[in-house]
């Protein structure tokens, strides 16, 4: 019977290391957490360095063994860095299968697979490759961007408004480009509606596609009133997305779910608003 209590006293021990494990790694909120997070993103633009550093063949001819050796350094603190947040979460395949997860595999997994491949002839080509994945880590630093959650939120709220707003260029777009199609005709360039719809949308994002231009006045009247109206359509989606940042901004904050790690909480939300755990 007395196993039963000690048994029980391991698993609070235990909930409470990975609660505060989980503090430290996913939140900001604490001292430990915030030098856990600036620790790691000088760590990340290290180690990015050091893969741009690899690159140029004179540094690497020279530095290349201190290279990979710092490399395998930096290799070493990532694959800590994930298992602790495998760790400190409930469901550990959910995070793995989640896009940091991912991005926080895809940073490691390279050197690693480089010890299993022969570094001779032309599969050192590949080995290179797997190396350029490191890059992979740089994604990791929307971690530490404190907008990151406010953009993203932002983002996801104008889609709808997007949408709308592209569904509409593109029906200008497909009726200035029968326009120019009927008005220039093939001996000025305009030779089918597809080829006219690909001027349109160049002309409108104030590209300018050079091979192909109106020669006719009423073709460039249209050309003219397109591109007075591209300055405008360029700043609307400008607009949408600004409101929507203000609005997002004052809800940033930067709570983690515990369960399904869903961020852009409310400052003074309790419980996750996607699958209403507590926070």
């Amino acid at each position: 019977m007395a196993q039963k209590p000690k048994r029980r006293a391991e698993e609070r021990a235990d909930g409470g290391r990975r609660e505060r494990i989980y503090e430290i790694v996913f939140e900001a909120d604490t001292p430990a957490g915030r030098f856990f997070d600036v620790a790691l993103l000088i760590a990340i633009l290290l180690s990015v360095l050091a893969v741009l550093l690899e690159s140029i063949e004179s540094i690497d001819s020279e530095y290349g063994g201190v290279l990979r050796a710092v490399e395998w350094v930096f290799t070493g603190l990532f694959t800590i860095e994930y298992l602790l947040r495998l760790y400190a979460v409930r469901y550990p395949l959910r995070y793995a299968m989640s896009f940091f997860g991912v991005v926080d595999l895809l940073s490691i997994l390279p050197t690693y697979l480089a010890l299993f491949l022969p570094g001779t002839g032309s599969p050192l080509l590949v080995v290179r490759a797997l190396r350029l994945l490191r890059v992979f880590r740089i994604f990791k630093l929307a971690r530490f961007l404190g907008e990151a959650n406010v953009l993203s939120t932002a983002l996801r709220a104008s889609g709808p408004k997007i949408i709308v707003f592209l569904g509409t260029v593109l029906t200008i777009v497909l009726i200035v480009s029968a326009l120019m199609y009927l008005v220039e005709g093939k001996e000025h360039g305009f030779t089918s509606i597809p080829r006219a719809m690909y001027w349109a949308i160049v002309t409108v994002t104030t590209v300018g596609y050079g091979d192909v231009v109106p020669q006719t006045v009423l073709g460039r009247i249209i050309a003219a009133i397109l591109m007075i109206l591209g300055y405008g359509i360029i700043a609307v989606p400008t607009g949408i997305v600004s409101a929507e940042l203000v609005e997002a901004k004052r809800n940033a904050t930067t709570q983690v779910c515990p369960e399904c790690l869903a961020e852009g909480h409310d400052t003074d939300a309790v419980h996750c608003k996607k699958c209403g755990s507590k926070l």
